[in-house]
């Protein structure tokens, strides 16, 4: 028996190296290439072709290669019990790819609270002026998505001298974070934040939450940082309430469409920060064991590690 890779998108040598390392007897395969599919009882997956999982009667297990499963469900075969082996679907939990988002939320968070985009603006024009750090006040910071990248970015942020709140679709208890939860308690949370964090998981609730409706329960002056998906903004929106002032700027790695067009208007507005969606990738090295793990544990019939659950979306 053997896995396969399916992300006509990815290079996949960095992530068939360190597997044969830890296993060279290990089969494996890569789309289109990996005939005899009856064969394959694992797929690791990245934007794989819609539909492709059906040609794999034998499929015990579908693995994202990220944290995210919305490529997953993407496809209409997904969730279909009636798929060919009814597999279990997993996603990769990596250490490495939470402490770099919880690094590169750090340091948007201080590039907006020490205003370097000001600074910036003044060196253009050889001017000296400097201006008083952001209040106090302005040190509350709402994270929308409390699993594991949400906590540990919140702690880290906490850990920094910043209050931190956190929202999520269900209630969760963290020392020293204050957590808000469910539908009846986001206004609350939102009149809070200062600086909005979205690390939500994206789902059909969840797509384009970050829309004018959102923006208006946030303070006057709030600053968006959106690391969760492109889908969770509403981009026209973003840009009205940028321009009315409601909201003072964004830092955005996230886009509905990536690479971002070259047209595209964020790229020349001057209270948006745009990065090219390196907030935190998987590292094929630190996830290789977990990949391992749950490729034996399926062989022996036991529970896989970071198992999907569909009706959640996460």
């Amino acid at each position: 028996m053997a896995i396969t890779f399916i992300c006509p998108e990815k290079d996949t040598e960095p992530w068939i190296q360190p597997l044969k390392e830890l296993d060279p007897t290990l089969e494996i395969r890569v789309w289109p290439n990996d005939h005899p599919r009856s064969e394959i009882e694992l797929a690791l997956t990245w934007a794989h072709p819609p539909g492709v999982l059906g040609e794999y009667p034998n499929l015990k297990c579908i693995s994202s290669m990220g944290a995210g499963i919305d490529h997953l469900l993407a496809d209409s075969l997904l969730p279909d019990p009636g798929l060919p082996g009814n597999p279990t679907i997993v996603r990769l939990v990596d250490r490495e790819l939470i402490r770099d988002m919880s690094e590169y939320l750090l340091l948007a968070v201080l590039h907006h609270f020490r205003q370097f985009d000001f600074y910036r603006a003044q060196q253009g024009q050889s001017a000296w002026r400097p201006i008083r750090p952001l209040e106090k006040k302005e040190r509350v910071i709402g994270i929308m998505g409390l699993g594991q990248l949400g906590e540990a970015a919140a702690k880290r942020l906490q850990k920094a001298g910043f209050s931190v709140c956190g929202w999520r679709n269900s209630p969760k208890k963290i020392d020293k974070i204050q957590s808000f939860h469910g539908k009846d308690q986001l206004e609350t949370f939102l009149s809070r934040a200062r600086i909005l964090i979205c690390l939500l998981p994206l789902t059909r609730t969840t797509r384009h939450i970050l829309n004018q409706n959102t923006f208006s329960k946030l303070p006057r002056g709030a600053y968006l940082i959106n690391v969760g998906r492109g889908d969770h903004l509403e981009e026209s929106d973003l840009l009205t309430a940028l321009d009315q002032g409601h909201l003072s700027g964004a830092c955005l790695d996230v886009f509905k469409t990536e690479p971002l067009p070259e047209d595209h208007p964020f790229w020349q507005h001057p209270k948006i920060l745009v990065t090219p969606h390196i907030s935190s990738q998987t590292n094929p090295r630190s996830v290789a064991p977990q990949i391992l793990s749950n490729l034996n544990r399926l062989r022996a019939g036991k529970s896989l590690l970071n198992q999907v659950d569909i009706k959640k979306e996460y």
